[in-house]
């Protein structure tokens, strides 16, 4: 089958960065699904893993944890779905990623596709929301919509992928005040579009600007990237016994000064269940399906802003290159015609 992947890992301006190669079609464990990728979206993983990640002796390293396509054929215990099903996933880090013309994964962190997307759309969409909706429900333990609910979430980058879901799901599944950072014209925007009742500038004082709003302490905070970098302002708007929340790698993290107000700190890696196949794997499955019928009932919106058509190498160079550069709104995504 073809695939695209790396035997070194390198800058994405490097001729051997992502490689067209042929690979075996892939053996089907137990649980999984051998699907026909139709459309794959690049995250900062993707990147991450090209420039840094292991890689298999004597093999490629195949990146990709963002698909949409259809069922060909399924294990001996996967009874979710048939050949020809529609659907949408993330996927095992531990695993080959995506980037191929057919792929092997468990059917337990698979979902239904919405059926107001298309492939393309549907792709941007299952990482950042498996992601968002943990960090929400599981990490920081959110409870459902409560019209008395006084709980304020400060979602720190909330242009990005994840950031564009997040702000959606407490806007429309609890009773959070939802307040985003964004700095840009457009970024601001694209944040109150997406479900957040209020925008801060991250790059000027965020308690004045909170203070503005009438409010005096947030009760949870959403880090998605440079969190080490604003611990002293996420520990001074944070109420005592706050929660605090992040997804990104931040190199010497300080957290001394949560210590004085007891604040809790959650990690959210949403390749957790599938790494260790937790007890929980399944909720990725049950989880995806609930976020396909938000989709189609029009209560979520895909974050896709750019396509790229053929999944090839020189598609995802593109692709990749546009992530690096760090000014991302939404998702790009590289999809089959």
């Amino acid at each position: 089958m073809k695939a695209i992947g790396f035997y070194q890992n390198h800058p994405i301006s490097h001729p051997q960065a992502l490689q067209d190669i042929e690979q075996p079609t892939p053996e089907l464990r137990d649980y999984d699904l051998l699907v026909e990728v139709k459309a794959v979206s690049v995250n900062p993983v993707d990147t991450k893993i090209r420039r840094g990640g292991d890689i298999p002796e004597g093999n490629a390293r195949i990146a990709g944890w963002d698909a949409a396509g259809i069922v060909r054929a399924t294990g001996p215990l996967a009874t979710r779905f048939k050949p020809g099903d529609r659907v949408w996933y993330a996927g095992d880090i531990a695993r080959p990623g995506c980037n191929s013309e057919l792929h092997a994964v468990d059917e337990r962190i698979v979902g239904p596709m919405p059926k107001s997307l298309d492939f393309a759309e549907a792709a941007s969409l299952p990482l950042t929301s498996i992601t968002a909706w943990e960090l929400l429900f599981d990490r920081l333990r959110v409870q459902a919509a409560d019209p008395t609910d006084n709980n304020v979430l400060l979602v720190i980058g909330a242009a990005g992928g994840v950031g564009s879901i997040l702000t959606q799901l407490a806007r429309e599944l609890t009773g959070m005040t939802v307040i985003g950072t964004a700095s840009r014209p457009q970024t601001r925007e694209w944040v109150l579009s997406h479900g957040a009742h209020h925008v801060i500038d991250h790059r000027q004082p965020w308690a004045p600007q909170l203070a503005a709003l009438g409010i005096e302490h947030v009760t949870h905070v959403a880090g998605l990237n440079e969190s080490a970098a604003y611990v002293p302002q996420i520990a001074a708007v944070l109420r005592p016994e706050g929660q605090f929340a992040l997804i990104d790698d931040p190199v010497g993290l300080d957290i001394g000064p949560f210590k004085g107000k007891s604040i809790s700190i959650h990690w959210e890696l949403m390749f957790t269940r599938a790494m260790f196949t937790t007890s929980t794997i399944a909720r990725q499955h049950a989880l995806l399906r609930r976020v396909a019928e938000l989709v189609d009932r029009g209560v979520l919106k895909h974050t896709l802003t750019r396509r790229i058509d053929g999944i090839n190498a020189a598609g995802l160079i593109q692709a990749h290159a546009q992530v690096e550069a760090g000014n991302m709104i939404g998702k790009i995504v590289v999809a089959n015609r």
